[in-house]
């Protein structure tokens, strides 16, 4: 971003930004973010379906779990995702689901309860930690670990007059030190050869394919795996009724579901991370 928009703030300081990002894409995009969101039924065989974004289930259902037995969903809360990765992982496989606040930790396993069949729920446990700081106590224990980070969440944004005229460029940069945080932490915990899908709500780069790009230059084992969505869809086509997840636009680390190009799904970036065997590192 140039740093002529770093000096504005409120709503035309928001539109600024997001105008230097997107160009003459902007106008359509930001009108598709004041609309109701593409939304899906995803049933977990409890007894309350959840409805979640569609660009949310297409991220959960790119994290591979077949195979996987230790699986940890880091910032959890409210709990689609969380659904999602349960429904899907091997009936000997167990799940941690992760918010650091206690209150979104209560939500959280409401939904749990509510939306999972009994022999699922058994094998999920609802914690209430700080994943920046988890991986001070563990290291190397999960072989699947989904984290869907805290952002800026531009549709909440402007939906809400009073948060749209607080905003400021510094939200970003503030936003993109926790996500950093909480993904180095997460790589950590990933066990070699295991896979992490990194995911956010927002538009801005710094918030999306920089976090990732940060991480694989710090972590030599760290690698980028483009997402077989032609396989994700087929995957979603026996599951969901009557709902096609949304296609995604290819980034340099990751894919992002934007909703001015895919029927209001979104915005969802993800990126899929392998953790390669050890080298050396600091």
């Amino acid at each position: 971003m140039g740093h002529k928009s770093q000096k504005l703030s409120g709503a035309a300081g928001f539109d600024a930004y997001y105008a230097e990002a997107f160009g003459g894409r902007w106008p359509a995009l930001r009108a598709a973010l004041s609309l109701e969101p593409a939304y899906a039924e995803w049933s977990a065989g409890g007894g309350k379906p959840y409805y979640l974004d569609t660009g949310s289930v297409l991220a959960a259902m790119s994290l591979p779990v077949a195979g996987a037995k230790t699986l940890l969903d880091l910032c959890a809360a409210p709990g689609g995702k969380s659904l999602i990765t349960a429904s899907r992982m091997d009936e000997d496989a167990s799940l941690i689901c992760n918010d650091r606040s206690a209150q979104r930790k209560i939500r959280l396993a409401r939904v749990l309860d509510e939306s999972l069949r009994t022999e699922i729920r058994e094998r999920v446990t609802v914690t209430c930690s700080d994943g920046a700081r988890w991986c001070l106590r563990q290291q190397e224990c999960f072989d699947r670990i989904l984290l869907d980070a805290p952002c800026s969440s531009e549709r909440h944004v402007l939906a809400d007059p009073a948060y749209l005229g607080e905003w400021s460029p510094s939200r970003i940069k503030t936003l993109s030190v926790m996500q950093w945080a909480l993904l180095s932490s997460a790589y950590r915990m990933l066990v070699p050869g295991g896979y992490l899908l990194y995911a956010t709500c927002a538009l801005s780069t710094d918030e999306n394919d920089a976090v990732v790009a940060k991480l694989t230059k710090k972590f030599e084992t760290a690698r980028f795996i483009p997402v077989d969505l032609a396989a994700v869809h087929a995957e979603a086509a026996g599951l969901l009724q009557s709902v096609r997840l949304p296609d995604a636009e290819r980034t340099e680390y990751g894919c992002h579901v934007l909703p001015d190009a895919q029927n209001g799904a979104g915005p969802l970036y993800f990126s899929l991370i392998q953790k390669l065997p050890q080298c050396n590192e600091v």
